[in-house]
C-alpha cells in the first residue's frame, strides 16, 4: 500500500529538487525517509532536528499540494527522529595508511593566490579597512577582535580575508589558521551530525588561533546553527583567539540575535565603500599588468567612467579585453574597448556630490543655516543636523574621513566617524528621522 500512495512524495522530491542546489539536496532532503503514507497523515523519520527545521522552513507551504492537509489546510506531517546507529568497530586493514588528504577539513577554502595585501589597492574608500585587516594579521588576538568588515558585492572583503590568511601563514607558521564560508561552516555541522561527531568538529574550532568566516549572511533565520557559531566564537574570544568575520551588511542590520550581534561588534566594524574614480583606473591598469595585457592610461580611465559598481566587474571587463587581445593578436583602442565591453557598461554616474551641497541640503530639510552645521553650537536641534550631514557625506561620498571632517570647520575623521555611528543605530527605530533623511537624499539627485 506505501508503495501505491508514496508517488506524491516522489513528486514532492523532484519539484524540490529542482528549487535547490544538488549539495543542499543531498545535506537536507535526501537523509529523509518516508515511513507511512496515508490519506490523513505523513510520517517522516529524519534523522535530527536540524533537517526537520530546514524542512518546515523552506517547504511547509508548498508541502500541501503534495501531501494531505488538516482542517486548517496545514501539512500533516508527523516526524520521527532516528535513532542512532550502533557503529561495528571497523576492521583494520593491513598497510593502508591514512592519507593527507583524508585527514584534511573538506570544508577547508584554498586561499586565493592572488588575494594578497600586495594586490590589494587602495583608495579613499578602503583605507581604513586596509589598514585594520593588516593590523590584525601582524598581531592576530591582540588589535581589533573580532574585525568585522562588511560592504557591498565584489568590493573586495574576501580580498582582504584571504590577504590576513596569507600573510599570518608567511610570517607566523605555527598559527592554525582556518578559512571558511559560512554555508561551508553549516555543511560542516550537518555532516557531523549525521556521523554523530560533534564533538570532534567542537574540538578542531576551538583549537584554531585564527577564523576566517566569509558571508555571515547566510546565518540569518538559523538559529540552530548560529547557537553553534556563536558558542564557537564565544570560546575563542575568550582564549584571545583572531576572528574576523565578512558580510554584506553591518551587523546591526543582519537578522539575527542580539547576542549574536553584539558579539560581532565588540572589536572593529569596518566599512567597504565603492572605489572612487582614480581607485578603480588603478585597479584597472594593475589588473592589466597581471595579465600581460597593454593598456593606456587613457583606456583605462574610459573603462573606469563607465563600470563603477564593483572590483569584480573591473576584473571581468579585463578578462574579456585580454581574452581578444590575445586570440586577436590586435592593439586595443577606444572603439575595440566600446565594442567588446558595451554590456558591461553602465550609466554614466550621478553628478558628483560634495559636501557643501550635503550641507545645503540638510540646512534646508532641519531648517538651520549652514553656518551652524561648520560651528561648534552644541544646541540639540542643529547637533542632530549636523550628525545627519557628516553621516551622508560618509554615505554618499568616497572622499577619506580625514578630508570629509575638515569640510565641518576643521573637525576630526573620529568626530565624523561617531557620528555616522550614532545616526545609523537611530535610523533603525526612528521613522521621522528615516523621513527627513529621505528628502535630504531627495533634493540632492534632484
Amino acid at each position: 500500500m506505501l508503495c501505491e500512495l508514496e508517488e506524491p512524495w516522489t513528486q514532492f522530491l523532484e519539484f524540490a529538487q529542482q528549487k535547490c542546489s544538488s549539495a543542499e539536496f543531498q545535506n537536507w532532503l535526501a537523509p529523509i525517509k518516508l515511513l507511512s503514507f496515508d490519506e490523513k497523515e505523513v510520517t517522516l523519520e529524519v534523522p535530527n532536528i536540524f533537517v526537520r527545521e530546514y524542512f518546515l522552513d523552506n517547504f511547509k507551504e508548498v508541502l500541501t499540494n503534495f501531501i494531505p492537509s488538516d482542517s486548517n489546510g496545514e501539512s500533516s506531517i508527523q516526524f520521527v527522529i532516528a535513532e542512532p546507529e550502533k557503529k561495528k568497530a571497523p576492521t583494520p586493514l593491513p598497510s593502508t595508511p591514512t592519507t593527507a588528504k583524508q585527514q584534511t577539513n573538506p570544508y577547508l577554502i584554498a586561499l586565493n593566490q592572488q588575494y594578497t595585501f600586495e594586490n590589494y589597492i587602495e583608495g579613499p574608500s578602503n583605507q581604513f579597512v586596509k589598514s585594520a585587516a593588516f593590523g590584525v594579521a601582524s598581531r592576530p588576538g591582540k588589535s581589533y577582535n573580532p574585525l568585522f568588515i562588511h560592504g557591498g558585492v565584489g568590493l573586495g572583503k574576501t580580498h582582504l580575508l584571504h590577504g590576513i590568511g596569507h600573510f599570518i601563514k608567511g610570517h607566523k607558521k605555527k598559527c592554525r589558521v582556518h578559512c571558511i564560508t559560512t554555508e561551508a561552516f553549516i555543511n560542516d555541522l550537518v555532516d557531523h551530525l549525521k556521523n554523530k561527531s560533534v564533538d570532534r568538529m567542537k574540538r578542531f574550532y576551538r583549537n584554531l588561533d585564527i577564523l576566517l568566516v566569509d558571508d555571515i549572511q547566510f546565518l540569518q533565520s538559523r538559529l540552530n546553527f548560529e547557537e553553534e557559531f556563536c558558542n564557537t566564537f564565544e570560546a575563542l574570544i575568550n582564549s584571545n583567539k583572531q576572528i574576523v568575520i565578512t558580510s554584506d551588511k553591518p551587523p546591526s542590520q543582519l537578522k539575527l540575535s542580539e547576542r549574536m550581534i553584539a558579539r560581532m561588534e565588540w572589536g572593529l566594524v569596518a566599512h567597504v565603500g565603492m572605489p572612487d574614480l582614480e581607485t578603480r583606473v588603478a585597479i584597472i591598469q594593475h589588473k592589466a599588468r597581471q595579465k600581460n595585457l597593454e593598456l593606456s592610461y587613457d583606456i583605462a580611465f574610459y573603462i573606469a567612467e563607465r563600470i563603477h559598481n564593483n572590483v569584480r566587474q573591473l576584473e571581468g571587463a579585463i578578462n574579456r579585453l585580454s581574452a581578444f587581445s590575445r586570440l586577436m593578436d590586435a592593439e586595443l583602442n577606444e572603439d575595440m574597448v566600446r565594442s567588446i565591453l558595451s554590456e558591461l557598461f553602465q550609466p554614466p554616474s550621478q553628478k558628483k556630490l560634495s559636501v557643501d551641497s550635503i550641507l545645503k541640503s540638510v540646512a534646508s530639510v532641519f531648517e538651520v543655516r549652514v553656518s551652524d552645521l561648520k560651528g561648534d553650537s552644541r544646541l540639540k536641534e542643529i547637533a542632530l543636523a549636523r550628525q545627519v550631514a557628516m553621516y551622508l557625506s560618509k554615505e554618499m561620498i568616497s572622499d577619506s574621513l580625514m578630508k570629509l571632517a575638515s569640510s565641518f570647520g576643521g573637525k576630526t575623521h573620529s568626530t565624523l566617524l561617531h557620528a555616522w555611528k550614532k545616526i545609523s543605530k537611530e535610523l533603525q527605530s526612528n521613522e521621522i528621522l528615516q523621513r527627513q533623511i529621505e528628502i535630504t537624499k531627495r533634493n540632492l539627485e534632484a
